[in-house]
């Protein structure tokens, strides 16, 4: 399958970049964490194949959250309710009424707010690697995210939050 067509949804006076895959009856909205890059996704072996596991049950949707990847960047960080908006514009422009979805490690506060917030929107959760809240404070995630731009591309990360695969040139460069 060849890498699916970047989209831009527009969510306040920000624009969403997402893709679409798969053609399945399921529509499927996958919430990433705190770092991601939709079109990168497509470069690592590993993540390839499984977002191609999960064309073959489901419509899958994806997003780059404000402030990352190919979406629009912003000055301040935004609040988890900002961007949970961002789901509800993103399935807004792909014409999804209701859709199970999956939250990533930071996805999954942002996905579980969107639940409940939009019971009839969501059929499905998963939650994967994630956890019960998102960080406590603006500083806690600051204080994450300036790590991450200190250390991107050093192998750091992996070192951090990967070790089992900071000696696969895939991924050498994280």
């Amino acid at each position: 399958m060849a890498m699916p067509v970047t989209r831009y949804a527009k969510s306040g006076d920000v624009h969403i970049a997402y893709q679409v895959f798969g053609s399945r009856p399921v529509d499927l909205v996958l919430i990433p964490g705190n770092v991601s890059h939709i079109e990168n996704y497509w470069d690592q072996p590993d993540f390839a194949r499984w977002l191609l596991r999960l064309a073959g049950f489901a419509r899958v949707v994806m997003f780059d959250k404000r402030g990352t990847g190919l979406s629009d960047r912003v000055s301040e960080l935004p609040s988890l309710d900002l961007r949970m908006d961002d789901a509800r514009a993103v399935m807004d422009a792909v014409g999804i009424e209701c859709a199970a979805l999956i939250g990533i490690s930071e996805g999954g506060p942002m996905a579980t707010l969107f639940a409940a917030t939009y019971p009839q929107r969501c059929r499905g959760l998963v939650l994967y690697g994630t956890f019960a809240r998102s960080f406590s404070t603006p500083e806690e995630l600051e204080a994450r995210v300036g790590y991450i731009n200190q250390a991107w591309g050093s192998g750091g990360i992996l070192q951090k939050f990967g070790p089992s695969r900071q000696n696969d040139p895939a991924v050498a460069g994280v």
